[in-house]
């Protein structure tokens, strides 16, 4: 969407003007009261604005100033150039309140210029969300109510949207940047941000008090595996074993919850991958962040207007395999594409990686074989858990568990089929041994005690693995004996 679209659209989202929705300046840059935070929703959402709603002289002012500035500087801005942008709603704010003749004093004044900026450029109430390196999620249930995850924690946010029409605009304005398309025709989007951070829209009426929005946010800067470790996610051994499996390219697959870390644990074990090899990834909205610099992204596309066009994650996949990859990637296998990712594990791509939704690595297994089913292969169910267990070496489960921290709690291999079911061993695992008083989960990662079957494998490979990885932790050995 072009800049003075933008601004047009701000300035008339439904064929009129926007009323301002405000009590306080802090609620024009996007925030309510701290009482009306207390008190739950506002009152506009209970019943129909009334037309004779009173404004404040500063929700007045940022609208006149956004007029000011379609009218004046629309077909002038660089929406690159911020500092440029700044320079000129500034100007137009001192001729506005100079003429006006309202006083404002310089916190007011600032958080002014700041709201109409992100206004223009950024997306506007959110971008101080977006901003803020301690929030990982952010869920837009109706425009007046928003919460946030913060260290694993969810609370209701104080920032808040002036109307419906405003969200909309940057509903708009994110889906457009990756060619998606949402409307009341197509009321469901995935999208993404420039940082890869996944977005999903639902628009009335699907969504009932209004649009709705999340954002699963990615940290700007890659997650490493001393990351990991300094955050308890995982132990050292467990990482030892992890990048010996990835570099000797045994086939694995991260299972888990939702929210509980999968494409960042993706991310994390694909940089293990030698720079040297040649990477496809495959996914429905682009979200890994690979360090190397052989990738090719692929992304899938939904269908047009017209309801053709749609490429989906299937067709990638097979696609992928015409590209000479050394490793194929699936960012997370949702149906019949994980028929084609077997086939192209069990066909010289040994070391590809995929996730997947479930509770357990055992469920993952049952899962992998219905979503094989979803592809309309006519096999037996036989032929469908050989493939599972040919093509899966090591399965890593990822949990969210109390208090909202992220862990690895298990990393198992299969080792082979027997009695018609895939058989695994855990190799290591997170044992909880409980809750602390602010609900937090208290526990350590031990090894089972169980050795790898792959340890051969991994000698041809020129990976050296010490037997001492397997080792059970001490504190494990203390807690069995008592």
């Amino acid at each position: 969407m072009a800049l003075k679209e933008r601004l047009e659209a701000r300035r008339h989202p439904e064929g009129g003007e926007v009323t301002p929705k405000v009590s306080s300046l802090s609620v024009i840059a996007g925030r309510r009261d701290e009482a009306e935070v207390e008190s739950g929703p506002p009152a506009a959402l209970e019943q129909p604005q009334k037309s004779n709603r009173m404004t404040t002289p500063l929700a007045t002012a940022k609208a006149a100033i956004h007029t000011l500035l379609v009218e004046r500087h629309a077909d002038e801005i660089d929406i690159t150039d911020r500092e440029g942008v700044r320079s000129r709603i500034t100007s137009l704010a001192e001729e506005y309140v100079k003429n006006a003749g309202i006083a404002l004093n310089r916190l007011d004044y600032g958080h002014l210029i700041e709201a109409l900026l992100d206004e223009v450029l950024g997306l506007g109430p959110l971008q101080a969300l977006l901003e803020d390196p301690a929030t990982t999620e952010i869920m837009i249930n109706h425009p007046h109510q928003i919460y946030v995850e913060r260290s694993g924690r969810v609370s209701l946010s104080p920032v808040v949207f002036e109307s419906a029409a405003q969200l909309r605009q940057v509903i708009d304005r994110i889906v457009s940047t990756v060619g998606r398309r949402v409307d009341e025709s197509s009321p469901m989007c995935d999208a993404r941000l420039r940082d890869g951070s996944r977005v999903n829209v639902v628009l009335p009426p699907l969504a009932i008090d209004g649009p709705c929005m999340t954002i699963r946010k990615f940290s700007r800067d890659k997650l490493r595996p001393a990351d990991l470790l300094a955050i308890g996610s995982a132990s050292p051994e467990m990482m030892q074993f992890l990048r010996a499996a990835v570099r000797s390219r045994l086939s694995i697959l991260v299972s888990g919850g939702t929210s509980s870390g999968k494409t960042t644990l993706l991310n994390i074990l694909s940089g293990f991958i030698p720079s040297d090899e040649r990477i496809v990834t495959v996914e429905d909205s682009a979200e890994l962040q690979l360090r190397q610099d052989h990738v090719i992204r692929l992304e899938s596309r939904p269908p047009n207007v017209e309801g053709k066009g749609a490429i989906e994650i299937r067709d990638l996949v097979r696609n992928a395999l015409r590209m000479r990859p050394d490793r194929i990637i699936v960012g997370e296998c949702r149906g019949g594409e994980a028929l084609d990712m077997l086939q192209a594990m069990n066909t010289g791509h040994e070391g590809s990686m995929s996730t997947i939704h479930a509770n357990s690595p055992y469920d993952a297994f049952g899962r992998l074989e219905t979503m094989v089913l979803m592809a309309g292969a006519d096999l037996p169910a036989r032929a469908i858990q050989k493939q599972i267990a040919s093509a899966i070496d090591v399965v890593v489960q990822a949990e969210r568990v109390r208090g909202g921290s992220r862990k690895i709690v298990s990393v198992a291999e299969v080792t082979g089929l027997a009695n018609g079911e895939t058989q695994f061993q855990e190799l290591f695992h997170f044992r909880l041994t409980g809750v602390d008083p602010d609900g937090n989960a208290n526990g350590f990662h031990t090894a089972t005690g169980n050795r790898s079957i792959h340890m051969d494998h991994f000698a041809e490979r020129g990976e050296s693995l010490p037997a001492s990885v397997f080792e059970v932790a001490p504190q494990a050995v203390a807690a069995g004996a008592t």
